[in-house]
């Protein structure tokens, strides 16, 4: 597998994508509305409500963690997630400023 070569682009450019990422499997997008829908942390509901198995959930919250869209507090045994609304919103705006830049140029071949 080769390499990312990421230095060779925008700070922009790289927090676009791995903002996508976030979008890029059906498990996290069916995480993070799960989340939304819930209002709440959510601990151990995940594995139930998905359908997969715990270790494979794991592993989307992990990521999603890493991305900084959501959060988790440990309460007890658990770790209990929710949405990162400061961090979902900046993620908000970057990507409508990528996604709306084609508003602006109606002309074309």
């Amino acid at each position: 597998m080769g390499l990312a070569k990421t230095e060779i682009f925008t700070d922009q450019q790289n927090e676009i994508s791995l903002f996508a990422k976030a979008f890029g499997h059906p498990a996290r997008v069916a995480i993070l509305q799960y989340l939304y829908k819930m209002n709440t942390c959510v601990c151990g509901d995940l594995v139930n409500e998905i359908g997969l198995a715990q270790p494979t959930i794991s592993q989307h919250l992990k990521e999603l963690k890493h991305l900084g869209l959501i959060k988790g507090n440990v309460e007890g045994t658990s770790v209990c997630y929710c949405i990162d609304t400061e961090n979902w919103t900046k993620m908000k705006e970057v990507m409508l400023q990528f996604l709306d830049q084609d508003l602006s140029n109606t002309e074309c071949c």
